[in-house]
This record gives C-alpha cells, structure tokens and sequence, in this order.
C-alpha cells in the first residue's frame, strides 16, 4: 500500500497533517524523529515525506531534527512551519526570530507558476502560527509566495521537489489547504487505498489482540467519545466483555446525568451503571483553584471511582481493562508525543493514568482520531444521530468553565486602550483574569481584552481580535461585551472557590444558553457552546460574568467563533442579566488558535 510519512516535531496539527491526507485516501503514518535509527532507510518506502510543525525553535540547543541524509532520497518533501524552517537550516538556509510572532489568518500571494499551488488563485487567506521566519533561502530554492508580514510563506526546489509553507495548509482556516495536499500526493504519485472502513478492521483486530482474555471496565459520559468509543468495544469484544459506568460528579449540567442515562439506554447501552459521586469529587475540588491542578485532581478522582465500583461489584481488578474514550486532541494538549508542548492535562492524562497505560492496563480505541472521525466511526456502527452530533461536552465538565480568579482584587493597568481607540475606533479594556491558549503550537496562560462596541460586525471584530493577539503577547484572546458597550472605569478579580453556589450559577446560564438555541434552532449551526463563570466584576460588591464561547470547528484542533444572530444573542443576554450575581456577559470572538476552546 502506497503512504506518506509525516514526521512528528510536536506540532498541534501533526495528526492533523495525517488526517487530511488519509481523508484524500492515502495512508498516513506518523513518526517520531528521534526513534528513527537509520531515517534514510526507514523512509524509503515512503512516497512522500512530510515534516510537521512544532513548539520549539529551530534556533535552540535543543529543537528536534533529522538526518540530512534523507533530503538524498529525491522523494517529495513538503515542510510545515517547524518543518519548513529545519529544512532550511540543515540545507544551509537561515531562520531568525521575529517580533511577536504571527498568529492567525493572513492574505497568502502567490508569486510564481508551482506544481503545489496547481488551481488555487494567486489570492488566498492562509492560517500562520509561528514566532521564527525564514530569512535566506538556501541553494537551488526560490520563493513562491509572501503575505505582508511573512516574505517566505512558501519556497521549493522544483528540481529537488522539496516545498515548504509557513503557513498551516492541515487547518480548515487555510482555505485550499486540502487543494495544496491534493497537489502534493499528485507530485508523490501516491495511490489512494484508505478508508474509514479499513480503520475499523484494523482496529478491531487491534482491541481483540490488546484486551486478549480480559474484558473492558468502561467509563461512560455520554458524549459522543466515549459513546462511540463503547459501541466499538461492544462489537469488537461482545457485550458480555464490556461493561459500562457512568459517574455523575456533580458538575454536570442540568439534569444531565438523568438525561444521557434514557439516551444511552434507548440507544442499545444495556450493560451500563450509573453512580453518583459528585460529594467525593466536590470535597476533592474544595480548594483547588488552579486550572491544571483541578483537572489532575478530577483525572485521580476518576481513578478512585473506578476502583471502588470494581470492588462493589465483585470484578477481578487483575480481569480488567480500564476503557477510555481518548480522542487525539487529549493526548497532544497534554504534551502525548515526545516533541509536543504541554497546553493544558486532560483528566484522562493524569500520571496515574500514563503509569497504567504504560502497563497495557488501558485500552483507548479512538485515540488516533479526531472528533469528525470519530463520528463518521459513530455511523458506520448505527448509533443514533442524537448521540453522533451531541456537542462535545468536556469530562470534567463545569469544573473547567468556572474560573477561580488569582488574587484578590487584581487590578491591570490597561496600556493598549489608546492604540486599540486610535486604529480601531473601538474602546477596551484589558480583564484581570487569565485563560489557557496555544500559540505557535505552545501553552500560553494570559489574558482576554474586552471590547466594548454597538457594532455586531464580526468580520471586523475578527480582524481586530486577530491583531491583538499578534501585537500583544500578554494577550491571547478578545471578548466583546454584550450587555453594554459602555466602558467601565475599572474591573476586579477575586478569588473565588469552586462552590455549590457557583456550579448552580453556571447549570442555570448554560441551560439558558442551550434552551435558547433550541428554541431558535441553532443548535446544529455551533459545534460547542462552552458557557464560562468568571469572578470579574465592576462594582463594590463581587460578582460575576458570564461568557459564552460559540465556536465552529471539524476536528476540535483548529475552531472558529460562531457568528449567531443579535436577536439570539440579545435573549440570552437579557435572560443571564436576570440571574442573581451576574454583572456582565461577554461573548469570546477568538478563533483557535490562539485561544484554546475551553477556558481552562
């Protein structure tokens, strides 16, 4: 069978690369650099070779690299951002660091006839992620196309067939990223042979193999995860080899556990229990404030559950499997490759887990995919399109939409107010809390600018968040104010805990929010619709504010803010006004990058 190797540098999209390719029909395998023993020969049975991008610079002591002797293969090469900027360096280029970096949508040029560019206009928007640029080509390469801040957005030695883009083509914000990966399989002469129905196959072949004699304890949320993720054992292994649990830990949504129990049960899930544990999990969680601290301990929690309900119900712990429905976007944000950065410890990713899985003691059949696979796998087993296309709800669920704020009464002097009012006529103000993002495939932990503006033009509001983000480091996402464009004089923080009050706050402004895009039908038209609590407040009397994050995306690596109509977001705004404590609704107008989906 014909394939493309990518190389894995740690970039966010390495799997990214692989699934478009894959989606084109041709498998893509995924290697990691460092355990190549022989890279030229390991390679040459590739057609193609791709080098991902990643969190480091190519400039450092330490930044991952290759061999050199595979740019003597003569097998087409395509280089992504980290990947582009090594190739260079190793064919005696140069790379230097830039200002701020460049995050974000750019307007791509193309400057020269390119096999790689084949029917895309010379005009295009493309998504850049990077902080080091390419200064000096090295011989035999030229220049094929620019944006305004990047000279070398894309180079190729036509004879060597060796191209790179800064530029991120694997992202859906790349508008003929796809037609660029189509042009370059065509250079490979790759022929197509994947399909979603071989996965299957093989995976199934896979978990029989894995699970051997034992049978799967699996922990159910009633996501499409691992709702997917336990139909897929179910087949594999039989119904009578898995067994389900679903653990209500007091930070559902309303009346979610009661819900997605009918739900799952109408759907075929007979060998499935649920238990309610949110007193253990909430005492837990009492003083625990700090984001990656709250998800470890929810992670461990899990475990202790999971442990428990073995022991009740009389299952051999040595028998047993612990079965998790891990997609991929978990394991790279919590830095799962070798190269990858660290964004943010997804609670299936605690250390506890990682000791186990290293014993071959957990079973994550999903975890190569992405949440649009995962669905399409959803289909090919029958499942009920209410579970298939159910918005992804996270597993420690509210718990990380309610921020905890840092310290009391934390004031920011707002040193871009000027600057933002000059270029943009548009009044903000920086907020004194701070979220998780990724930016130039690295964790960020900074802080939002408000905006405060009548104006519902979103395309603006994009570009002008979009500018933000890439002037100021500090920043790594732009909210707009819905209930005033009014700026206030001052806004405070304080430290806040994770209280009964405060989850019950959060239940009833994320009812709010998904009561309303049913009733208008909106449902379908977002992918995710977090709903943050935040300690942010104006007044003498502390409260709080509530920001909605509507975002669109396939795969939930690369997402866009969701463009809802006024008259939605009026309602709602109106409805969360009413609620007792809260004093201000935003809405986040960031894309990923640079801001992670959720908050936290």
């Amino acid at each position: 069978m014909d394939k493309i190797a990518v190389l894995d540098f740690g970039g966010q999209y390495a799997h990214l690369i692989a699934n478009r390719i894959r989606r084109l029909g041709v498998l893509a395998e995924i290697l990691i650099p460092q355990n190549l023993v022989d890279p030229a020969e390991e390679l040459k049975t590739f057609c193609g070779i791709i080098l991902s991008g990643g969190p480091q610079s190519v400039l450092g002591e330490d930044a991952p690299t290759i061999d050199s002797a595979i740019f003597e293969l003569k097998k087409p090469m395509l280089g992504i951002c980290y990947g582009m900027q090594l190739f260079v360096k190793k064919l005696e280029g140069k790379v230097k660091k830039v200002g701020g970096g460049e995050f974000g949508k750019s307007k791509l040029k193309i400057l020269t006839k390119s096999k790689l560019f084949t029917g895309i206009p010379k005009t295009s928007v493309a998504w850049m992620s990077h902080g080091d640029e390419v200064v000096e080509l090295p011989a035999g390469f030229e220049k094929i196309a620019s944006t305004e801040d990047c000279e070398f957005a894309a180079i190729e030695d036509s004879a060597k067939q060796i191209f790179g883009v800064q530029f991120h083509p694997e992202v859906v914000h790349t508008k003929f990223g796809e037609k660029i990966f189509k042009n370059f399989l065509k250079i490979t002469r790759a022929k197509k042979s994947w399909t979603m129905d071989q996965f299957l196959k093989t995976e199934i072949s896979h978990i029989k193999k894995q699970v051997g004699k034992r049978k799967v304890f699996m922990l159910v949320s009633g996501g499409v995860d691992s709702a997917v993720g336990f139909a897929l054992l179910e087949k594999a292994l039989g119904r009578k080899n898995i067994f389900g649990l679903m653990v209500d830990h007091g930070l559902l949504r309303k009346n979610e556990a009661e819900k997605v129990h009918k739900s799952l049960k109408k759907a075929g899930f007979k060998n499935l229990k649920i238990i309610n544990e949110s007193k253990h999990f909430l005492a837990a969680l009492k003083n625990i404030t700090d984001p990656e601290e709250k998800r470890r301990v929810i992670g461990r929690v899990f475990l202790k559950v999971q442990r428990k309900a073995l022991k009740r119900l009389r299952f051999n712990p040595r028998e047993w499997l612990l079965g998790q429905g891990t997609i991929y976007p978990d394991t790279i944000e919590s830095a799962g490759t070798v190269n990858a950065d660290k964004i943010k410890t997804h609670h299936n990713r605690v250390p506890e887990i990682e000791a186990m899985i290293e014993k071959n003691l957990v079973i994550e059949p999903l975890a190569q995919l992405y949440k649009d696979e995962v669905r399409e796998v959803g289909k090919k087993l029958k499942l009920p399109k209410n579970l298939i296309e159910r918005h992804p709800f996270p597993g420690p669920g509210l718990g990380v939409r309610i921020i905890c704020g840092e310290s009391k009464n934390l004031k920011i002097k707002n040193k871009i107010a000027s600057e933002l009012n000059r270029k943009w006529r548009t009044k903000g103000k920086v907020l004194p809390i701070r979220s998780v993002g990724v930016q130039g495939d690295s964790r960020s932990y900074a802080y939002p600018v408000a905006l405060f503006t009548a104006s519902r033009d979103f395309e603006k509001l994009d570009e002008i968040a979009i500018w933000l983000v890439n002037k100021y480091p500090e920043i790594n996402r732009v909210v707009l104010c819905l209930n005033s464009s009014k700026v206030p004089r001052t806004f405070q923080a304080c430290f806040m805990k994770l209280t009964c009050s405060r989850i019950d706050l959060a239940r009833e402004a994320d009812e709010i929010v998904n009561k309303a895009l049913i009733s208008k039908k909106l449902y379908s038209k977002v992918w995710q619709f977090p709903v943050v609590l935040a300690p942010v407040f104006e007044s003498e009397k502390e409260g709080e504010a509530v920001i909605l994050r509507p975002i669109n995306s396939e795969e939930a690596m690369t997402a866009n803010f969701a463009r809802l109509p006024k008259s939605f977001l009026n309602e709602v705004t109106k409805k969360l006004m009413k609620l007792d404590g809260v004093e201000n609704v935003f809405l986040d107008i960031t894309n990923k990058p640079p801001a992670t989906i959720e908050w936290e």
